[in-house]
């Protein structure tokens, strides 16, 4: 059965830094697309970045690019989201989630994905 699990969100001032990370026990790592997504309350799930199944092509939302890098180490079975600059309007749930693709490159539209985790909490405070 797949698993997909967050960890590293946490309470941070606005300019700070953090550090997501996923990992996916039970999943074919390399076989998967990877994606990092947030909601915020009263909000609709957004696509914030992804990444491709070998790692060499990656996207991000325009509200993130310059300040995010996302990042994967398939012989770890781990994903990662790097959050520098952040701001009040990144507090949002984070979620990973895995999209099982023989295409390269990658896309950050929610309903192509298979697998989701429980969410990790971002919180930046002004």
């Amino acid at each position: 059965q797949v698993q997909v699990v967050e960890s590293g969100g946490g309470l941070v001032q606005a300019g700070g830094s953090l550090r997501l990370s996923c990992t996916a026990p039970g999943l074919t790592f390399d076989d998967h697309v990877m994606g990092w997504f947030r909601q915020a309350p009263g909000k609709e799930r957004e696509g914030v970045s992804c990444v491709s199944r070998s790692g060499d092509n990656t996207k991000y939302a325009d509200s993130v690019k310059g300040r995010f890098t996302i990042s994967r180490d398939n012989a770890k079975n781990t994903l990662y989201l790097q959050m520098n600059s952040l701001k009040p309007e990144d507090t949002a749930m984070y979620y990973c989630a895995a999209h099982r693709t023989r295409l390269g490159g990658c896309t950050v539209i929610v309903g192509l994905y298979n697998y989701w985790g429980q969410g990790t909490q971002v919180t930046v405070s002004s």
